[in-house]
């Protein structure tokens, strides 16, 4: 353990080995080829900044991209685990591969894009050799699941015809994929490839510059001196940081270790067990990619295939990242009694003098808010956003980005972006082959054959691919594939669009609960020693009732609200059931409300919880009474001088 501000911590050293254990491991280098890959990495960032600011050929833009994260994806990311310091002559032959196959093109552009029709036997080639380039690229950095899926695809492609229907089509051979994937921007540089070389890039840039100037630090510090003396209070710290952390990450699995780092030795103090902190560690990790303004890779994909503002995809967000912070709360609050814990004391944090000191950081994302409210777009709202981060950090010494901490913050933004990268690229390969067969409208109708046109169980057998998906799939990969396939069942059964996609997106995201890929409680169980396989389980505690808000905003017509859309009224009424059913649920998962429960009072919430769920009058009427009454009863019980010690000696007196 190390000492940090008056507390323990464990050691940043330690924090980066578990995860490299959770993730894939990354090389890294000194001396020369130091110098090389820094200046490399650093260049891409400067290449998405120039873009953003400046004009580009689209298929220019995206072909340098993905040449750009193939070359430093190879020399990164080993062959293997334990091979970091093996291998490296291939590694570097494998990037310059990646450099001709993707600098091919510029070799004679024009022509080359009016070939698509009629390619050459080299343009082939070429279209193999860069697919092949891109499979290896993401098995390395996410694994190989994803790549499995894309030859599985392929063969589909090509062998589909001998397949009886409604699963066969009339075939296609290797000449016409490959110009498909290679050639257009329809397969390899589809959206996915956009997603990443505009907004996903240019959001890692700014977390990296935020994180550099000690944004993440101040979080925490601000969270934990807010955390106040009752027993919940080291819980509600870690809630609270997990929000604030998230917000610059929008990476669960890393946002759970640095947390964790710093506030497994205070829960331990307070009374928590291994598990059990790694539980709320590992819920408040995963929180980070649904918390706006930086979420998850997925939400850019949401913008961009629906045509809409990524500033409505963060307004949509804002009231489900409510309820799902909400839901872990209500259990902190049941866990301070439930755990027996105590109140523990981290040492003296002036609050109003750190804000004081750092305010510029909770600036640094306001900024992006603000300059899409005033219509500019979120790449540009981003861009000029990373500037006045870097501006703004020279208000404090300590946080001043001079040269070198400038140029390792735009080194490890581009690093960070890797692997969401190549899996990007990966899936625009999957794309490109389901709309070429048309397996994803055919999918959707036998999703809804299925469930005989059923809303509900349409939406609870996507809820289910999904969290299939989440089983070897990073949740970018899960949302894009799942969006292609299911979206259109939705849609069709009368789910609004941006619904349809924000279900999806959120089961994405919820997926990372499910074991084997359940990175963030993995990471949280290595933090605190507990088991990896209770720390799951109860991570699933802290989240579950956050699996029913996704139903609440696609199974009726007011649900919409949740998402702030519709009447001011609605929202209100939506989002306040909604309250009332987290907490319901909270309480019946828990074991507490204002007191223990009993097993008739748990299925009594369980069931208000999933009335309030369902936005309707008479649900929201029925859900609420039983609410009422089970608190009602808690209420009697707890003042009854028989359960309360205090009562019954003011009575003795």
């Amino acid at each position: 353990m190390a000492e940090q501000g008056g507390w323990e911590t464990v050691s940043v050293e330690r924090t980066e080995e578990i995860l490299e254990e959770i993730e894939a491991p990354t090389r890294k280098f000194k001396g020369a080829m130091g110098y090389i890959t820094t200046a490399l990495a650093v260049s891409c960032s400067l290449f998405a900044l120039y873009g953003a600011f400046g004009s580009m050929i689209t298929q220019v833009s995206r072909f340098v991209h993905v040449m750009m994260i193939l070359v430093l994806t190879f020399l990164f990311y080993p062959p293997a685990r334990g091979w970091k310091d093996r291998n490296l002559a291939v590694d570097i032959a494998l990037a310059l591969l990646a450099f001709a196959a993707f600098a091919y093109p510029f070799l004679d552009f024009e022509p080359f894009i009016y070939r698509v029709a009629n390619p050459v036997p080299l343009d082939i080639a070429m279209g193999v050799l860069a697919c092949l380039l891109v499979l290896e690229a993401t098995r390395r950095s996410t694994g190989v699941a994803l790549p499995i899926l894309v030859l599985i695809c392929v063969a589909y492609a090509v062998w589909g015809a001998h397949l009886p229907e409604p699963w066969g089509h009339r075939g296609y051979n290797l000449t016409r994929i490959m110009a498909l994937e290679y050639m257009t921007l329809n397969g390899l540089f589809g959206t996915p490839v956009e997603v990443s070389s505009t907004f996903i890039i240019l959001f890692t840039i700014f977390g990296a510059v935020l994180e550099a100037s000690g944004a993440g630090k101040f979080f925490v510090d601000f969270a934990l001196g807010c955390m106040g003396k009752s027993r919940a209070g080291p819980g509600r710290a870690v809630t609270l940081a997990s929000f604030l952390l998230g917000t610059v990450s929008g990476s669960g699995a890393a946002t759970t270790v640095t947390l964790g780092a710093v506030a497994w030795p205070l829960l331990k103090r307070s009374g928590y067990d291994g598990e059990s902190a790694g539980g709320l560690l590992a819920a408040g990790g995963i929180g980070a990619v649904l918390s706006p303004p930086v979420m998850g890779a997925a939400s850019f994909l949401i913008a961009e295939i629906l045509k809409i503002s990524y500033l409505e995809v963060l307004i949509m967000a804002c009231i489900p990242t409510i309820l799902y912070y909400a839901s872990i709360l209500f259990m902190v609050e049941g866990d301070a009694r439930h755990l027996g814990l105590q109140q523990v004391s981290i040492g003296k944090i002036d609050v109003a003098a750190l804000t004081k000191q750092y305010w510029f950081h909770f600036a640094s994302l306001v900024t992006i808010v603000i300059f899409m409210a005033f219509g500019f777009t979120a790449i540009t709202a981003v861009f000029y956003s990373v500037l006045i981060a870097i501006a703004t950090s020279f208000l404090n010494r300590q946080s001043a980005l001079y040269p070198r901490k400038l140029i390792a913050a735009l080194s490890s933004g581009t690093k960070q972006v890797l692997g969401v990268a190549a899996t990007c690229a990966c899936a625009g390969i999957i794309v490109g082959i389901i709309n070429l067969t048309g397996i994803g409208l055919k999918f959707s109708g036998i999703i809804i054959d299925i469930a005989g046109g059923d809303l509900y169980l349409t939406l609870i057998l996507t809820a289910v691919i999904l969290l299939i998906l989440g089983l070897a799939l990073p949740i970018t990969a899960s949302y894009i594939i799942a969006a292609v396939m299911t979206a259109p069942a939705l849609i069709k059964l009368g789910v609004p669009e941006v619904a349809a996609h924000m279900f999806i997106f959120y089961y994405a995201v919820l997926s990372e609960v499910s074991p084997p890929t359940a990175l963030s409680p993995f990471a949280a169980a290595a933090i605190t020693g507990g088991n990896p396989f209770k720390t799951t389980m109860l991570a699933w505690k802290y989240t579950l009732p956050a699996f029913i808000v996704p139903f609440m905003f696609c199974a009726s017509a007011e649900g919409i609200g949740l998402l702030l859309r519709g009447p001011v009224l609605n929202i209100v009424l939506v989002t306040l059931t909604a309250l009332g059913g987290v907490w319901a649920l909270s309480g019946a998962v828990g074991g507490y409300l204002i007191g223990p429960l009993g097993w008739i009072e748990r299925a009594a919430l369980a069931v208000s919880g999933v009335l309030l769920f369902y936005a309707g009058t008479i649900h929201d009427l029925i859900g609420s009474s039983i609410l009422g009454a089970v608190f009602l009863l808690q209420v009697v019980r707890t003042r009854s001088p028989k359960n309360n010690p205090a009562v019954k000696d003011k009575r003795i007196r």
